[in-house]
């Protein structure tokens, strides 16, 4: 992980300009689709020679506290998923062509949901119930299909590429607010190369640790889901909304609407945090 972290990682954050991350993002997307064809195809092979189970379709319910807890914890790391507020400023600046904005956002969330509905469906119609919450560590096991043991290492290898190759693009926008938080009145960062590489530093060590020492990547979803990725998909639009101060955002309905995304989100946020304390202490 250190290797990647030097080698690989580093060159990457070290970029200042989004347009120069163009081929690395390209590559990442295909290994996504690399990923969903590849777990298809395992799949309906499987499938044809009548070897894989029957997954369960619809979650059993009960009154247990701990099950009705459990599914608001799914919702952070579905919010997790779509969260791209933050990148969307910094791509949409370095585009010259402002009328493509929107089709660029659209075309964005609509592969998105291609890609998360195709992986989540064919992965847990796989596995069944045996999937884990890093899917992954599936592919650990013999899949019992010829060359299973080629497959899986094409499964890891190239979703671990496409982590690699995405990261520096949060990274991206993530150390621009860093930066302006931190150092509110200096120069732009990118006019400074001792705060430049020291933020990209300071992140990418704490990306590392992070790594490191979080055991599991639910846990690190749930966390991140329930606080930051609430505030960035609901919290902070709807104080826009109501904040309203260049008059853009006019009319009670929107501001109904931007009072009740805000508190749907405070009710999920902690919901899914009680239940995560629930957890540890059952």
């Amino acid at each position: 992980m250190l290797f990647t972290t030097l080698f690989v990682l580093a060159p990457l954050v070290c970029i200042r300009h989004l347009d120069s991350l163009e081929l690395s993002s390209a590559i990442s997307v295909g290994l996504a689709v690399v990923f969903v064809v590849v777990t298809a195809a395992i799949f309906m092979y499987k499938l044809a020679f009548g070897t894989v189970s029957t997954p369960q379709l619809f979650p059993t319910f009960s009154a247990d506290a701990s099950a009705i807890l459990g599914l608001f914890s799914v919702v952070p790391v579905l919010v997790t998923a779509f969260i791209c507020h933050h990148t969307i400023h910094p791509v949409l600046n370095e585009m010259r062509n402002e009328s493509d904005h929107k089709k660029v956002v659209q075309f964005s969330i609509s592969l998105c949901t291609a890609l998360y509905v195709m992986t989540s469906a064919f992965g847990y119609l796989l596995f069944g119930e045996d999937t884990l919450s890093d899917i992954l560590s599936n592919f650990d096991a013999d899949l019992g299909v010829p060359y299973g043991t080629v497959l899986s290492d094409i499964v890891r290898v190239g979703y671990a590429l496409h982590l690699m190759l995405v990261y520096p693009v949060l990274n991206f926008s993530l150390r621009l607010n860093v930066d302006e938080l931190v150092f509110p009145r200096a120069v732009p960062l990118t006019y400074d190369n001792r705060r430049f590489y020291l933020v990209t530093c300071c992140l990418t060590s704490a990306a590392f640790l992070g790594a490191s020492f979080i055991p599991d990547i639910w846990d690190a979803f749930q966390f991140t889901g329930s606080t930051s990725a609430v505030c960035l998909g609901f919290v902070f639009p709807g104080a826009v909304v109501l904040r309203n101060r260049r008059h853009i955002f006019e009319g009670r309905g929107k501001k109904l609407l931007a009072w009740f995304l805000i508190l749907l989100a405070a009710g999920a946020s902690i919901m899914a945090i009680t239940g995560d304390i629930y957890e540890l202490f059952e």
